[in-house]
């Protein structure tokens, strides 16, 4: 199968087009290299560009009229810095992707996998959170994935758009084989903070929020390696059809999750664990825009893709501190 990974230099679409190679696969990248480093693209088949523009969608169709559907991974995804510049976020998200939505529906490409996020759900007393739970996003970030998700919905029921929207939860770590992980110069994900300050690269981790409503204040999360994200994708693409011929459906909804909750404190304490020395630590006020979190309930996507997650907490915790160590070597910067 081709498929079009929007996003594909990124962390995630990176490693996801990896995971799609590696099953038979052929990726086409097409990113506009914003956030995504170009050597991430490798020697795909690439289209440096924005995702809005139709006459590249058309070109890029008409070069590859076998394309079988799209991962839509391009996103702004910094809860703060949409709080800051929610124009930006609005725009890009969502503005964007509907251009590129209705454009490949008219091409004849309407099967759309869309990247969503766990951090929408509304706050539950156990967190744990299934598909049909309720949704209340608390920064611009989130509510731009919840926008998506319902003009996902309306296309799907008004035209040959077909929609899988994943909703992931936190992904950590690197490929297997360390060629691509995460790349931000400043690191704003949890454990590639934590495993900075663990190998002196930053003299300490700031845990942020520590009077959450969880067992003990700080918030929880659902940490799953991303080489198990990006197999998600592989199946979702593969089974797209019978996916929706099951829920008798346009569109579905699927967690992406370990279906463990682990709070920040807990996740400290595994890094310490792994690296074999303590983390220093200093404790600041939540950011704005964070919420206490959720845990994903993960039985439908066992149910609808025969998955589930297969590598560790501690693996995956390995797997970023390793990155960490290597990526001053692929990418020129710690």
């Amino acid at each position: 199968m081709k498929v079009l990974v929007t996003g594909g230099a990124g962390y995630i679409g990176s490693i996801t087009c990896t995971a799609l190679e590696a099953a038979g696969h052929t990726p086409i990248v097409l990113d506009s290299l914003l956030v995504g480093p170009r050597l991430y693209v490798g020697d795909r088949i690439f289209y440096e560009g924005e995702m809005a523009d139709r006459a590249l969608l058309r070109r890029l169709v008409d070069e590859h009229p076998d394309l079988d559907a799209t991962i839509h991974m391009a996103a702004r995804i910094i809860v703060p810095e949409s709080v800051q510049q929610p124009y930006d976020y609005y725009r890009g998200n969502v503005a964007d992707s509907l251009e590129m939505f209705d454009e490949l529906t008219a091409l004849g490409k309407g099967r759309i996998l869309f990247s969503s996020t766990a951090s929408l759900y509304a706050l539950k007393p156990d967190f744990e959170v299934t598909e049909e739970d309720a949704v209340e996003p608390t920064s611009p970030y989130a509510r731009t994935k919840r926008m998506m998700e319902m003009i996902l919905e309306d296309l799907s029921r008004a035209t040959d758009l077909r929609a899988i929207i994943l909703r992931y939860f936190n992904p950590i770590g690197a490929d297997p084989d360390l060629r691509t992980g995460y790349h931000l110069r400043d690191a704003t994900h949890v454990v590639p903070l934590m495993a900075q300050a663990a190998l002196g690269l930053r003299d300490t981790f700031t845990l942020t929020g520590t009077d959450h409503p969880t067992r003990d204040g700080t918030g929880i999360r659902d940490y799953i390696h991303v080489w198990d994200l990006a197999r998600a994708h592989v199946r979702a693409v593969e089974q797209f059809d019978a996916v929706l011929e099951r829920v008798d459906a346009p569109y579905t909804y699927i967690n992406l999750g370990s279906g463990d909750g682990v709070t920040v404190r807990e996740l400290l304490a595994a890094v310490e664990r792994v690296v074999g020395r303590p983390v220093p630590v200093v404790e600041a006020p939540a950011r704005p825009g964070d919420a206490a979190g959720a845990y994903a309930n993960a039985d439908k996507a066992a149910e609808l893709l025969g998955w589930r997650t297969e590598l560790s907490l501690d693996e995956a915790i390995a797997s970023a501190l390793a990155w960490g160590e290597k990526r001053q070597s692929v990418l020129g910067y710690a």
